[in-house]
């Protein structure tokens, strides 16, 4: 049978296609979406109807698969006040002004993404937006999401003052009289819920068309959605029913503390329905990805920059703010209801995804998924700790005893500002060598996967693969490495953003690789990754994209 698609090296000395296995080919063949043949024989398929694409000086490699981010939030807030990558606080003033100008008629400013290092100790202070936006309540979320800044308009609109509360798991930072300074942190944050506008399906669904965009462009086929509620669903359905789904995606929903045992129901029956309206497409003949619920996500705890990520030990002070040191951060979950959350989940058949950011809060996910074990039976159930920042060297090997997946942001794993200003300083020189250590688990054997977290930071996996292979700021090498023992290979890196991440989410068998059989998710950069520099590899652009064989992002088109 001829091909419908033939990828070749015309020229062994130019270009390349990257296998992931090991095998060496100059063509790959594809037929109904497959991958038939390779070499020769794939050669050997091509006639007058086959689609004949020269690698040139680029790479073919299988797709990029994103194990954790967030298509549609990250879509959505590009609708708002974007702020993602402001230089300083004046720059964040001045988007805010402009936009504030701009849309007249809303009734909050909202914005995302300003970096947190640019604050002193990360702490945003309402009297300083209320210069620029005075009117009318502003709220601006950090990168990392886990906290926002508001204006004083916002304070009083929801009712925050010295006399409220900090509630469970949240903190409403304060000056010495007790007065909220204009930063919520973690579960405070949701204090201010029942009073912003809300987004609306509409809105939702060009954030995810927004997403998408995002994530073809950059040579991502599947990304698992790692926080979604159950009310954003409609939005994915439209999107999907609409034959726009470019991208397969797994949506996890979120896990409440408080509430999990009335949430299992509806989680599973919201897996129901997202298997069935997904299998109607499939009936029907709706083009576009797959769209799956077999996931849940649950927050251990916050992040270490901003204080709230669970520490075994506690945290030491900044330099500028003696007070903020002694504190162990922000456990979400009591150990014993946080396993006992886990194994019913996991009774259910949903696959467990854990926001674990501090070592305490990883040893309580290790210890959730050994109680699983023992309590359900030992199975391939491939749970995954995400993030896995700060790891204590005694709990390195649990990760393959346990069978647990090791989700990392390689992109954070450099000495920036954010590491230097806000991160180290909390942790000391001790626990600082314990970050990120991707070299060590994959050396112990433990399955690694990558991801963005975007909108937390960038989506483009070739800057992540950059970073875990130099570990260096990236156009700085004199800033230094981080921790160069964890560093990793290239052709690591690039597996764990290809063959990892489909191992993650049950699929290596179907996809993840370029061999025979295997579904034809395939990426074709520019320049030939196998060949540029390290400190080169996040400038590398992805020229097209094929999901089962079919194009959804093509620079040519």
């Amino acid at each position: 049978m001829s091909a419908d698609l033939l990828v070749v090296q015309e020229d062994p000395d130019r270009g390349s296609i990257w296998t992931g296995t090991g095998e060496r080919t100059d063509a790959v063949a594809v037929v109904d979406g497959r991958i038939v043949a390779l070499g020769t024989e794939a050669w050997d398929r091509r006639d007058a109807r086959t689609e004949v694409v020269p690698v040139a000086d680029g790479t073919l490699l299988p797709a990029f698969r994103d194990g954790h981010i967030h298509p549609l939030n990250g879509g959505a807030e590009t609708l708002d006040c974007d702020l993602v990558d402001s230089a300083d606080v004046g720059e964040v003033l001045r988007r805010v002004a402009s936009f504030a100008d701009e849309h007249p008629a809303e009734a909050w400013v909202v914005g995302w993404g300003y970096p947190p290092e640019i604050l002193p100790g990360g702490t945003g202070r309402a009297s300083v937006l209320d210069g620029v936006v005075g009117d009318r309540p502003v709220a601006l979320w950090s990168s990392d999401h886990h906290m926002v800044w508001c204006n004083s308009a916002a304070l009083r609109v929801a009712g925050i003052t010295a006399a409220t509360a900090d509630p469970p798991r949240g903190t409403i930072v304060r000056d010495r009289d007790g007065e909220p300074v204009g930063t919520l942190l973690e579960e405070a944050e949701h204090l201010l819920d029942d009073h912003l506008p809300a987004r609306g399906i509409e809105k939702q669904a060009r954030g995810l068309q927004v997403g998408l965009d995002r994530m073809t462009s950059a040579g991502l086929v599947w990304g698992q959605d790692a926080w979604i509620t159950l009310p954003m669903l409609p939005a994915f359905a439209r999107v999907a029913d609409a034959g726009d789904l470019t991208a397969d995606l797994d949506v996890a929903p979120k896990v409440e503390v408080e509430r999990w045992r009335d949430q299992l129901e509806a989680f599973r029956d919201a897996r129901r329905d997202v298997t069935a309206a997904t299998a109607r497409r499939a009936a029907d003949g709706v083009p576009g990805g797959r769209l799956t619920l077999s996931t849940v996500k649950l927050f251990v705890d916050g992040v270490i920059e901003g204080g709230t990520g669970a520490l075994l030990e506690p945290y030491c002070a900044l330099a500028h703010d003696p007070t903020s040191g002694g504190g162990h951060g922000i456990a979400n979950w009591e150990p014993g209801e946080l396993a006992r959350a886990c194994a019913a989940f996991d009774a259910a058949g949903f696959q467990l995804h854990l926001h674990a950011i501090g070592d305490r809060a990883v040893r309580d996910a290790l210890d959730a998924f050994e109680h699983v074990a023992v309590v359900n039976g030992h199975r391939d159930r491939r749970p995954v700790v995400a993030h896995t920042h700060l790891v204590h060297p005694s709990d390195r090997a649990r990760f393959r005893a346990l069978g647990a997946v090791a989700n990392f942001e390689p992109l954070w794993a450099q000495p920036n500002e954010i590491m230097v200003d806000l991160t180290a300083p909390r942790l000391g020189p001790e626990r600082s060598g314990w970050q990120y250590p991707i070299g060590s688990l994959l050396r112990g054997g433990a399955h690694i996967s990558f991801g963005s977290d975007w909108p937390v930071s960038s989506h483009l996996p070739l800057q992540g693969i950059q970073v875990a292979v130099t570990r260096q700021v990236p156009g700085a090498p004199d800033a230094g490495v981080l921790h160069p023992e964890e560093r990793i290979t290239r052709d690591d890196a690039l597996q764990a953003y290809t063959a990892g991440v489909a191992f993650q989410a049950g699929e290596e068998l179907d996809t993840g690789t370029i061999a025979v059989g295997q579904r034809a998710d395939l990426v074709l950069t520019d320049v030939d990754v196998t060949r540029v520099p390290a400190a080169a590899l996040g400038e590398v652009a992805v020229q097209r994209t094929w999901r089962a064989g079919t194009t959804v992002h093509d620079v040519g088109r």
